[in-house]
């Protein structure tokens, strides 16, 4: 189990009338830490933040806005140009039969929005696809739907984990998020799309 026992510290033996059950009045209790909270959840609504970026650092977007009273599709990314990012998790969005019935589509990845947008140019260089790429500079976002994960000696900083969340009418309809935060498996197009 995840629950670890917590201990006072003794308190200064200063006093001449000490007390050790004065001096710890919880003595008998016993004190537990649970894990941390889970991630975002399903029926939860998207963080209303104005810190995602599009294409350059003044193109500001919020996805609750975007996603109110429609439907769509979070892609998180642990890294723009990665092997597994570009390869195949994006692409499989790309190259999705549905992604047209899919709604809104955003790729979010914890990078600055120039990085982003020449990702975006060399992954889908028409654009057709409709899908839309959005900075995280700060990780703000990502932190928001606690999402985030630390990996300095490979990304340098904390990163996104590899997700996708649909989302319908600015709320979380369903959650796929890689267990080993970088895996390309359940946060797949044809896993989410279907």
């Amino acid at each position: 189990m995840a629950f670890r026992a917590l201990r006072r510290a003794p308190t200064a033996l200063t006093t001449p009338h000490f007390s050790p059950a004065a001096a710890r009045p919880f003595a008998g209790a016993r004190h537990f830490h649970a894990s941390r909270a889970a991630f975002v959840k399903v029926g939860q609504p998207i963080p209303d933040l104005e810190v995602l970026q599009e294409g350059s650092p003044g193109n500001k977007v919020n996805l609750a806005r975007e996603f109110a009273g429609a439907k769509g599709v979070i892609v998180g990314v642990p890294a723009a140009f990665s092997g597994a990012c570009s390869q195949k998790h994006v692409p499989s969005y790309i190259q999705h039969p549905k992604l047209r019935e899919a709604g809104r589509v955003f790729v979010v990845a914890v990078n600055d929005a120039f990085v982003m947008k020449a990702w975006a140019d060399q992954l889908d260089p028409t654009h057709e696809s409709g899908i839309r790429f959005l900075a995280d500079p700060a990780g703000e976002f990502t932190k928001a739907l606690d999402l985030g994960f630390e990996a300095p000696a490979l990304f340098g900083d904390t990163r996104a984990k590899r997700y996708a969340l649909v989302v319908e009418d600015g709320k979380v309809k369903s959650v796929h998020v890689e267990p080993d935060n970088t895996g390309t498996d359940v946060s797949m197009a044809d896993k989410v799309l279907g």
